[in-house]
């Protein structure tokens, strides 16, 4: 995917809940699913994956393997995963072996940053500087199929290892059960890019990164997903009171909408 804009475009989660329990689809936000199916993943045989896996990645994308995938996390291992939008390969994003692996697995430049994912809206404080949004922001854009670019700060936890050179960051919430269980059950934000070689279409299926399944310690199959390969809506927010659409994904209209409820203006 090509970088849009080096300076604004750097990137193309614990309390309260069980360690590996899964949030219900109606505790859901409600603002971003006019547009999207309400069951992220269709039937595996739709996917017609047939899978006949010789090594023993591939597994479903269900709580019996969540905790299985903290622990390759946590070892600094990949692995591959379904969003609310594409399927994509996620590491602890402050193991610089693990993010190096990304890149090697994907033959990408390291001028490409990654963004992060994080189980919960209040993980993002940790992460990136979000003092001067609106309250109630970003409750009301996450989770959903949305991207958001913030200024990392002095104050982040991230590892400079980590797109170094950039100080900003591209943060997801995404509305899918197992990667946000795993993004908080693993302590740490999760570095996170499409499951694709680069350049390459993106992934709504497994099969479509089946080439790349052995670079993974495992891949997690949600079945076929619905986005249509547009991926997230990137949103640059670094700006007080201005929002930038960096991409239009899959949710711009929505996202939009959101945005301009909350008083932010496009920047021009």
């Amino acid at each position: 995917m090509p970088l849009l804009n080096a300076r604004l475009l750097p990137f193309l989660p614990l309390r309260g809940l069980p360690k590996f329990g899964f949030l219900p689809h109606c505790d859901l936000k409600r603002r971003l699913r006019a547009s999207f199916p309400k069951i992220m993943a269709l039937s595996l045989q739709e996917c017609d994956v047939g899978i006949e896996n010789k090594m023993g990645t591939v597994h479903p994308a269900t709580e019996a393997f969540a905790e299985e995938a903290v622990t390759a996390l946590k070892a600094g291992k990949v692995i591959a995963v379904p969003t609310d939008t594409l399927y994509g390969f996620a590491c602890d994003a402050c193991s610089l072996e693990a993010v190096n692996r990304i890149y090697e697995i994907k033959g990408r430049k390291h001028t490409s940053p990654l963004a992060i994912c994080v189980g919960d809206v209040f993980d993002i404080d940790h992460f990136a500087i979000t003092n001067h949004l609106p309250h109630g922001l970003l409750d009301t854009l996450f989770p959903g199929p949305v991207t958001v670019v913030l200024e990392r700060g002095e104050s982040s936890v991230l590892e400079q290892s980590l797109n170094p050179g950039f100080d900003s960051i591209g943060v997801r919430v995404p509305d899918c059960s197992f990667i946000r269980v795993i993004s908080r059950s693993s302590g740490t934000a999760l570095a996170l890019t499409s499951a694709n070689l680069s350049g390459q279409p993106s992934s709504v299926c497994i099969k479509d990164f089946e080439g790349l399944w052995e670079h993974c310690a495992y891949v997690y199959d949600g079945g076929l997903l619905p986005s249509g390969r547009a991926g997230s809506t990137v949103v640059d927010l670094t700006t007080p009171k201005k929002y930038k659409i960096l991409r239009p994904g899959s949710a711009k209209e929505e996202t939009v909408a959101i945005l301009e409820k909350h008083s932010l203006q496009e920047e021009t």
